[in-house]
């Protein structure tokens, strides 16, 4: 392969989607001491994660805008530095209120990185399914290093010396992206911003039956992802009475599976459709949770843990597929603050997923928690093969 830009571009983005994700996953695997500290539930945590995903949703349709007013690299920045700043508000919190709050701010400041990078990159390549696949791998690249890491300083040094691995991740990519990206030119920089938000089109362009039917299947996917990166390593330590650190490994093995699968994802549903990608996805969900399931309950052993692990892993790859379903869907024009509006309207949903597993948990344990996610993934796996037997043309 010759190097190119567009190489440099896709490898910048994926660096900085990875540091926004570092800072939002180093939280899971210290939650046990966060817990310990402030006094409080599984569920009220949750409930502050819950936040941060809503608000990395809602940042989505205005991250999309705002790259169409000032161009992709200023907003790109603007997710990592405000990453970099929001991590250390919430490394000195003083409070569970000034945790949530600071969560809160850190969705927000995150969520504004995505919509705009995907649609830079869409400009770059013709084979979108593998660019986006590659760019949506640095958010595994992150849970491949980021929980063990930060279980590891938190069991040392506390845990608000883990979260603040969010700072010193963020800072020196947002040096290396203003280095080396280029300028980007705005789509529409003289429109104000205000006329983006205009109720009708929006309305318009979500109610498209093609787009509603993408849009449900990904509000799927990303409740049970949410709750997944919330909540699996304690599953692991408390459901299945696995220490800490093979919890944490194991969470590591999650995300090098869920890595390495997003390209191989992304390429196949470029070759044989994006339907039949997603379908498989979802049917390695339907068995992962499945098995970690059955091991909780029967105690079955660790490998079955492991090979449910690794089928979750795949499963939760399906965001290669549905997002380059989406860009098919939509036309040039539409792709900055389309995509971006599409990634807020299933995230919104999907954030929930944090606070329900937690509830679910405190209330009836840990087994009814991840049962609930594999109904999920048998859902959207009936949802697209209804459209394909029943040739309803989603």
């Amino acid at each position: 392969m010759n190097w190119r830009y567009k190489h440099t571009a896709l490898a910048l983005c994926t660096l900085a989607f990875t540091a926004t994700m570092v800072a939002r996953l180093v939280i899971s695997p210290l939650i046990p001491q966060i817990r310990a500290e402030f006094g409080v539930t599984n569920a009220t945590v949750g409930l502050g994660l819950s936040g941060m995903w809503l608000a990395y949703a809602l940042s989505q349709f205005p991250s999309g805008v705002l790259g169409d007013r000032y161009g992709e690299r200023t907003v790109i920045l603007a997710a990592v530095g405000a990453t970099a700043v929001a991590s250390l508000l919430i490394a000195v919190s003083p409070s569970i209120l000034a945790f949530i709050v600071f969560a809160v701010v850190l969705g927000a400041g995150a969520g504004l990185h995505y919509s705009v990078a995907t649609t830079f990159l869409a400009k770059q390549f013709d084979n979108i399914g593998r660019a986006i696949g590659v760019h949506v791998a640095g958010g595994p690249i992150a849970g491949l290093a980021a929980p063990p890491l930060a279980a590891l300083v938190g069991s040392r040094y506390g845990w608000r010396a883990g979260i603040a691995l969010g700072v010193a991740v963020a800072v020196p990519v947002f040096a290396l992206f203003a280095w080396r990206v280029r300028p980007t030119e705005p789509l529409r920089p003289d429109q104000p911003v205000r006329e983006r938000f205009a109720l009708g089109p929006l309305a318009e362009l979500l109610s498209r039956p093609e787009i509603l039917y993408t849009t449900a299947l990904s509000t799927m996917g990303a409740f049970t992802w949410q709750a997944t990166a919330s909540f699996l390593p304690s599953f692991l330590e408390f459901g299945t009475e696995l220490s800490a650190g093979v919890s944490a490994l194991l969470f590591s093995l999650y995300f090098l599976v869920h890595g390495a699968t997003q390209p191989v994802t992304g390429s196949m549903s470029d070759r044989i459709g994006r339907d039949a990608t997603v379908m498989a996805t979802m049917a390695a969900g339907v068995v992962g949770y499945g098995l970690l399931v059955a091991a909780a309950e029967f105690d079955f052993g660790r490998p079955i843990t492991v090979v449910g692990v690794g089928f979750v892993g795949l499963a939760m790859s399906w965001g290669a597929p549905l997002q380059s379903r989406f860009m098919d869907l939509l036309s040039d024009a539409e792709r900055g603050a389309g995509f971006g509006l599409v990634r807020t309207a299933y995230m919104v949903v999907g954030a929930s997923g944090s606070v329900v597993v937690g509830a679910v948990s405190d209330a009836a344990g840990w087994s009814v928690a991840f049962g609930l996610l594999a109904g999920v993934m048998v859902l959207g796996l009936a949802a697209l093969l209804a459209n394909r037997l029943l040739r309803l043309g989603y």
